[in-house]
């Protein structure tokens, strides 16, 4: 179910902020989107044959942290900073990781940096129902255990009104993200 796909503008730059719980919330997000998403991942997932393959296609820029490939961290920040100056719309989970409890994490401040570059828009979105899925990390590593809860779950894409850049705190839109998704994890 989506609800508030229309918050996301119909032409130019955004920021798009989510929770991470699960390994498909990229592909969730892009399904249910019009507009192409180019999302931010940590370049380990590119070493993968197929979803290598799909992010890389997609758009997906990759990167890491700042302890292990300083310079990659930097090439993600200029690209993400160019996709932003052609109106493209960026997808980052400011968690930094797939949560492994079930609730949302802290927002890092990867968000801060990227907006006193380039203030855009920033769209909150919430996933809920993915928590306990094949997907997800609820006994650990995820995809390790088929149908925990079923073939099927209900899964809820709740988006929010744009925030604007001035007012898009790590902690104001971590907030905003726990209010769209709600209890449902």
């Amino acid at each position: 179910r989506i609800h508030g796909i229309d918050q996301v503008p119909e032409e130019g730059a955004a920021l798009i902020v989510a929770n991470h719980v699960s390994l498909v919330d990229a592909v969730i997000l892009m399904g249910c989107c019009r507009r192409p998403i180019r999302f931010v991942m940590d370049h380990r997932i590119f070493r993968l044959p197929l979803l290598g393959f799909v992010f890389r296609h997609c758009g997906a820029i990759p990167i890491a942290p700042a302890k292990e490939d300083p310079a990659l961290m930097e090439r993600a920040f200029a690209e993400i900073d160019a996709a932003l100056a052609t109106g493209d719309l960026v997808g980052i989970f400011p968690e930094g990781g797939i949560t492994r409890d079930g609730e949302l994490q802290p927002f890092r401040p990867g968000v801060t940096r990227i907006l006193q570059t380039r203030p855009v828009p920033v769209i909150p979105m919430a996933l809920s129902g993915l928590w306990g899925s094949f997907f997800s990390r609820i006994d650990g590593a995820a995809m390790k255990k088929p149908f925990r809860r079923g073939l099927f779950s209900a899964v809820d894409l709740r988006v929010g009104p744009p925030v604007a850049s001035s007012a898009a705190t790590p902690e104001h839109l971590h907030a905003e993200v726990l209010r769209l998704r709600g209890e449902r994890r």
